[in-house]
């Protein structure tokens, strides 16, 4: 990889989050919130159906970071916040660019996207190269 620069775009990453992934993923990190495993209580409290989980939204990110980084650096520091709701079976856009360049400390700007380009989770990432 050359050295990265100001507005370089990463590699879009897209997921395909699937109810069974869900559920999987509930099973791992325990959270069993009926939100995301029960279409009927999902709607009885105002959702369009189940959503994804906002820390596997994170940890798609996360992945987005990582493979754009390969082996030639370390995650430093990783934050997100939520800003909207995404559902299985529809596509989750992983976009990031780079937003300062320190030496070979490298600052991103970090989304997920909904099917309709609408951010709804918004991060930011610092790596360091080695």
């Amino acid at each position: 990889m050359s050295a990265p620069a100001i507005g370089q775009e990463l590699p879009e990453l897209v997921k395909n989050p699937t109810t069974r992934q869900l559920v999987q993923y509930a099973g791992a990190q325990g959270d069993f919130y009926e939100i995301h495993y029960d279409q009927a209580y999902a709607r009885s409290v105002g959702l369009p159906g189940v959503i994804l989980h906002g820390l596997l939204k994170a940890a798609f990110l996360g992945q987005l970071v990582t493979d754009w980084l390969g082996g030639r650096g370390e995650l430093v520091d990783f934050e997100v916040s939520y800003r909207g709701v995404d559902e299985p079976g529809r596509p989750y856009r992983c976009r990031g660019r780079v937003s300062n360049v320190d030496g070979n400390d490298v600052e991103l700007e970090v989304w997920g996207e909904d099917e309709s380009g609408k951010r709804t989770t918004v991060g930011t990432a610092r790596v360091r190269l080695s």
